[in-house]
């Protein structure tokens, strides 16, 4: 089973030849951290996700469009397939440029008080980009971490990131194709099944852990993408099969 070939993901980003595009973005990047990040390039394609080092990655936001929300708080947290190395988690709390939303504090708990102090995201930028550097990156749903990140940076150093993921999400979501009922079934009364963290956590038998908590969700997502792996594939399942 392929999430990234075009038979099974019309994603375009699911056909990247991840080691050349970051060797290619380490000749263009001007700013030294990300030259250095890109520098510690990535596995090949056909490397088993046994011998993958991968690291959970986990924002929480003010808001969902990356481009008028900023990030508040990260977490993340180092693994490979068979050990999370909880010891070497990392969490910040940073200081967003625009206002906290009262929607958003609501939601993840981060108030005013706590950012006040807070460093900007650029000064955590070095451990951040360390700890990410020459790993695959687990989230639940690409459509935070990366874009997020991606204008962050291009806001501060005006250039963005780009990244190999494993997204637990799409794994989910091709696992479960016909998710949503049709009308038959909405006329039954049939729910669509969810594909949110918790909920699939729920289908493995995992705990359950309180949400939107940045290196909370990062462990849930780490817990999650193991779990999948062995339901559904194997540790000698190519990681070009699965990133994107």
């Amino acid at each position: 089973m392929s999430l990234s070939d075009s038979s099974s993901n019309p994603d375009p980003e699911g056909v990247i030849d991840w080691p050349a595009r970051l060797n290619l973005l380490k000749d263009q990047a001007t700013d030294p951290h990300l030259k250095a990040f890109y520098g510690a390039g990535t596995v090949a394609p056909e490397t088993q996700i046994s011998d993958v080092p991968m690291v959970a990655l986990d924002f929480e936001t003010t808001g969902l469009d990356p481009h008028s929300h900023s990030i508040v708080s990260i977490g993340l947290v180092p693994m490979s397939l068979g050990r999370i190395r909880c010891r070497d988690a990392r969490h910040w709390v940073v200081r967003p440029p625009l206002p906290l939303h009262q929607g958003s504090v609501t939601i993840h708990g981060i108030t005013h008080t706590d950012i006040l102090q807070a460093p900007d995201l650029s000064e955590i930028l070095d451990d951040l980009l360390t700890a990410l550097a020459g790993k695959i990156v687990v989230v639940h749903h690409r459509g935070i971490e990366r874009p997020f990140l991606d204008v962050a940076l291009r806001w501060r150093l005006k250039e963005g990131i780009e990244f190999p993921v494993l997204d637990t999400m799409a794994i989910e979501a091709h696992l479960h194709p016909n998710r949503h009922p049709n009308w038959f079934g909405r006329l039954r009364g049939k729910a669509p099944l969810s594909i949110r963290l918790g909920d699939s956590r729920s289908r493995y038998g995992l705990p359950h852990y309180p949400p939107h908590h940045a290196l909370t969700d990062a462990l849930a997502s780490a817990e999650l993408l193991q779990a999948q792996i062995q339901h559904h594939f194997s540790p000698e399942t190519p990681i070009g099969d699965l990133w994107f």
